[in-house]
């Protein structure tokens, strides 16, 4: 039996904008995805015993299964004549939008590589979860999955002449608390990144102008997190999430949770991941904090996970 783990993120900075070129910053979170696979049984099953990831799956299922077939071919494998056995796991929740798919496809490549007795560094690893990705994503832009491999904070600039993406290690002087709200819809990533694209196209002048502010506050960003200017960082934030609201991949449930977190003296709050539903991430420094907006969520009903950025 092979086994393996991939991080969960959260993308503090410019996700749909990375897809352009516009650089982005993303952080793991203390929260795993974890794979056991065997080369038992018939065909390739999959058993998901992630918290909250019954409707998730449910609604991946598709998209999770192509994944897995893309994976094998990179791996060189014929899904056709291999039988596997897949178990996930982890204490990375099913959820939209804190990298649950890249986390488990990474931890799923590393079982099998295992498995297997494939001896894959870090970098191939990365390279076989970017193209069980795309089942997800259409054309990812690769931060889920970098993150989810190397772990870590990370400064990501995709390539577009098809180069090698740009992936710098930051680092935090320590790990800070976070909370992630869930909002119970299980967003299309696809979909999402594909409405981007025809908005962007339809009124590129307005887009244009929406995108060079978010690279300018990419770089604020990073200055403010290398400090460990925390409430620069959470007023970045707040601002990242107005710029995803203009580009329309925020909704009602999404902007709740913001104003709630904010209300309640969160440093910053935002979308994170593809949005459409997913997830909210609020950066909230200390445990007191942390548990206070935590508990303001779930009582108005919604999931959270509590966890930190910066392992």
């Amino acid at each position: 039996m092979g086994s393996g783990s991939g991080f969960g993120k959260v993308i503090l900075f410019n996700e749909h904008f990375v897809v352009y070129g516009i650089p982005g910053i993303v952080s793991a979170i203390s929260s795993v995805a974890q794979a056991e696979v065997s080369r038992t049984g018939e065909g390739i099953s999959l058993k998901d015993a992630r918290k909250g990831a019954e409707g998730y799956t449910e609604k991946k299922k598709t998209q999770q299964k192509e994944s897995i077939e893309r994976m094998l071919r990179a791996m060189g494998i014929n899904s056709e004549k291999t039988s596997l056995e897949i178990w996930l796991g982890g204490n990375l929740p099913g959820f939209s939008g804190i990298g649950a798919s890249a986390a488990s496809s990474v931890a799923i490549a590393r079982a099998i590589a295992e498995e297997f007795k494939m001896d894959l560094p870090d970098e191939r690893i990365n390279e076989i979860a970017y193209e069980a990705e795309k089942a997800y994503a259409g054309t990812p832009s690769g931060i889920d999955n970098t993150a989810a491999t190397y772990g870590g904070l990370i400064w990501f600039k995709k390539t577009m002449s098809g180069g090698s993406n740009i992936v710098e290690r930051l680092t935090l002087e320590e790990p800070v608390e976070i909370v992630i709200g869930n909002t119970g819809i299980v967003a299309d990533t696809k979909e999402m990144v594909a409405g981007v694209a025809a908005r962007k196209e339809k009124d590129p002048e307005r887009y244009n102008l929406l995108f060079e502010q978010a690279g300018e506050l990419a770089f604020e960003a990073r200055t403010a997190l290398k400090a460990f200017d925390l409430r620069k960082a959470g007023k970045l934030m707040n601002e990242s999430h107005r710029l995803l609201r203009e580009i329309e991949v925020s909704c009602e449930e999404l902007d709740c949770l913001v104003n709630l977190a904010q209300e309640q003296g969160a440093f910053g709050a935002k979308l994170t991941g593809g949005g459409g539903g997913g997830c909210m991430v609020a950066l909230t420094p200390s445990k007191d904090l942390q548990e206070k907006v935590a508990t303001t969520i779930e009582d108005e009903g919604f999931e959270v996970l509590r966890t930190k950025i910066g392992v």
